[in-house]
């Protein structure tokens, strides 16, 4: 197996990576996805007139509870002490899409990618599920890893494009604080 496989040992088994070594650092991850619907539903959500509740509040709770439970959800995750999670939305009205973006933070031995891409995953999900007795046609798209830092790979931004620009104001807010 390649050197950059890390989760396979030398036979090709899958493994746990042992991070028992490594020193702990502060780790923080951001990414970012889309979820489009009908103008319908578009319109609905941003009133907060959909009759099942508040959609990204639930949303927002739903993504958040996600990244504290990835070891259960992913193979060979480890289960971490997530410090901090931020769940932000932003509505793009020419596109009747709503976009997630989530920032995770720990002080950790391992990276905290995969929690951040979980909680845009399980938000757009949950927005998916409040509002598909008006639009069953929404679409989830785009879910990214736009920015980690921390650990022994370093910094990683994603280079930039029309669709990092409107999570870009996210992370530069949570990098302020």
């Amino acid at each position: 197996m390649p050197d950059q496989f890390t989760h396979f040992d030398a036979n090709g088994n899958a493994r746990m990576v042992d991070v028992g070594g490594k020193d702990a650092t502060d780790r923080r991850a951001t990414a970012a996805g889309t979820i489009s619907m009908s103008r319908q539903a578009y319109d609905m959500v941003h009133a907060g007139a959909i009759k099942k509740g508040d959609v990204l509040g639930v949303a927002r709770i739903a993504g958040i509870m996600a990244a504290k439970k990835v070891d259960q959800l992913i193979p060979l995750c480890h289960p971490l002490a997530v410090t901090r999670v931020d769940i932000d939305f932003s509505f793009d009205d020419a596109r009747c899409a709503i976009e997630i973006a989530a920032t995770v933070s720990i002080t950790g031995r391992t990276g905290v990618e995969m929690e951040a891409l979980t909680a845009v995953s399980i938000a757009a999900l949950t927005i998916y599920d409040m509002c598909k007795s008006v639009d069953k046609t929404m679409v989830m798209s785009d879910i990214r890893l736009l920015r980690k830092s921390g650990g022994k790979s370093g910094l990683f931004v994603r280079p930039s494009s029309a669709c990092y620009t409107a999570v870009e104001e996210h992370e530069n807010h949570l990098v302020g604080e």
